[in-house]
């Protein structure tokens, strides 16, 4: 389903915890990082397609969280014609999507990676509110900027989160490169306050672990391609979902 623009309706998912760090997925095989996302389908609404993927890719229900607040219009990203197949280029452009901030009102051990027989993460961990954007597919970095820039004001600020370290001259700008938290965009906040390591990729709340990897990420973003379900493009379940 595409707009007269060639854009595809898409929701992005922002989920805070109670010390307003965010859900940080890495992407199934791969050595990138992202928010969950994902297409509205016909008929639906925003929000109802953000319950849906909620569960979808990270296993919530809607009693498991609330939500704080949305992007006010679309943000749109276009996708490089390196990404789209040949037939279809010049029809498909890109994604628009509304953004949800959410807050977590059940446990870690509520989030469960597996909830479908497709899933998008294999592990995941809390990141500081302004998350490393060379982590994201370049592409995409700027929405990601404008989201968490428009939805911080629905921040509560204990705990303070810092002002946004992206900089004035865009996501991949020289400036921005370390942010108020102390050091590097690039070091992620793990759960227990270990830079660096995923949390457990889904737990049950009795305390056993799922069997699921958690590898450690990659230093920068891999080029990935976007899902043929999701949008007009080639490749496994990918950016665009």
């Amino acid at each position: 389903m595409l707009d007269r623009e060639g854009f595809r309706p898409n929701v992005g998912i922002i989920l805070l915890n109670a010390r307003n760090e965010v859900f940080w997925g890495k992407r199934i095989g791969e050595h990138s990082w992202q928010f969950p996302q994902g297409g509205i389908k016909y008929g639906e609404t925003p929000e109802q397609a953000m319950y849906r993927e909620l569960h979808e890719e990270i296993g919530l229900l809607p009693e498991h969280v609330r939500i704080v607040g949305r992007t006010r219009d679309w943000l749109r990203y276009e996708v490089p014609d390196k990404f789209i197949r040949r037939e279809i280029r010049g029809h498909y452009k890109g994604q628009k999507q509304i953004w949800f901030l959410l807050r977590m009102a059940g446990r870690d051990c509520d989030i469960h990676l597996r909830a479908t027989d497709h899933p998008e993460f294999d592990a995941w961990r809390w990141s500081h509110y302004w998350v490393p954007l060379e982590a994201v597919i370049e592409f995409k970095r700027d929405v990601y900027q404008m989201a968490l820039t428009e939805l911080s004001r629905f921040l509560n600020r204990h705990p303070r989160v810092p002002l946004s370290p992206y900089g004035t001259h865009g996501a991949h700008g020289a400036h921005g490169m370390h942010g108020r938290h102390g050091g590097p965009r690039g070091q992620m906040q793990g759960r227990g306050g270990q830079p660096g390591q995923p949390a457990v990729a889904g737990a049950d709340c009795d305390g056993a672990a799922e069997p699921e990897p958690a590898p450690a990420p990659a230093p920068e973003a891999q080029p990935v391609s976007v899902s043929p379900a999701a949008a007009p493009v080639s490749t496994s379940r990918s950016t665009d979902d």
